[in-house]
């Protein structure tokens, strides 16, 4: 009954959906991911998302433009937690979903879906003003089991942050462990943690001090020898909610507009 009136929209305060549900949700969603590889296929059409980052009524506003699943199919680039204030509300609503139509929901995994960045961030502070340090943990376990890409009808690769040196076919994506958390380094992390960058060529290091950054010859190299038709990925504040580099072959999305009240973007 709580989850249907936050799926309904009748309700969106964390601090009454219980513990046991949250709990329970986290069970279930985690066998879901688990059920799944992690490079998820799909075919189109399907509505693609960037980052929510505890936008909760931006989610609400998304679902309700383009229509609910199982009518309307999602996928969405991690980024769930972290930013705004309802990151409990904005991941339950995405995990149920997942949970109820496993086949017409898919969540990717984020930089910000691990227990050091979700520590640091928000969502910690969060979980524990409304409920418990173990359900915070338990919500890492989820994250710890999320896929971390997807190739729709093959052409098209989604991703969360970027691309790795260390990337040459698919079956290395297929072939990462679960559960893990984030390495530091290595494939993993630069699927979760990479960006790109017009002004450079080849790879560089990240201002952000983890992973790389990849200039517009690595996109066109590497869409060339995969057979992708364009890159798709998330990570970083657009002032329109998409931004195209490489002469289209690469675009980030983000969909939380007005960003913690402080960016403009759109």
């Amino acid at each position: 009954e709580e989850l249907r009136r936050l799926q309904s929209g009748e309700r969106a305060d964390a601090k009454q959906l219980s513990y046991d549900v949250l709990i329970k949700l986290c069970l279930l969603a985690t066998q879901v991911f688990l059920s799944e590889p992690m490079l998820i296929e799909v075919d189109s059409p399907i509505t693609i998302c960037g980052n929510v980052r505890g936008h909760y009524h931006e989610l609400q506003r998304i679902l309700n433009l383009v229509g609910e699943p199982p009518a309307n199919r999602y996928l969405f680039l991690g980024g769930y937690v972290d930013g705004g204030l309802q990151g409990i509300e904005t991941l339950s609503l995405l995990l149920l979903y997942k949970v109820k139509y496993p086949h017409e929901m898919f969540l990717l995994r984020g930089n910000h879906e691990s227990a050091s960045m979700s520590r640091i961030y928000g969502f910690f502070d969060e979980v524990k003003r409304c409920h418990s340090i173990k359900c915070w943990k338990q919500f890492c376990q989820v994250f710890n089991c999320m896929p971390v890409c997807a190739l729709i009808r093959g052409k098209i690769m989604c991703v969360s942050g970027g691309l790795s040196p260390e990337l040459h076919h698919w079956d290395q994506v297929r072939s990462l462990p679960r559960p893990v958390d984030v390495p530091d380094s290595g494939l993993l992390c630069d699927l979760l943690w990479s960006d790109p960058d017009s002004g450079i060529t080849g790879w560089g290091d990240n201002d952000r001090g983890v992973s790389y950054t990849f200039g517009e010859d690595v996109v066109a190299s590497f869409v060339d020898s995969m057979g992708l038709d364009l890159i798709c990925r998330s990570h970083q504040v657009v002032e329109d909610g998409y931004e195209f580099f490489a002469n289209r072959k690469l675009v980030t999305l983000f969909s939380a507009a007005n960003f913690k009240g402080s960016s403009e973007n759109r």
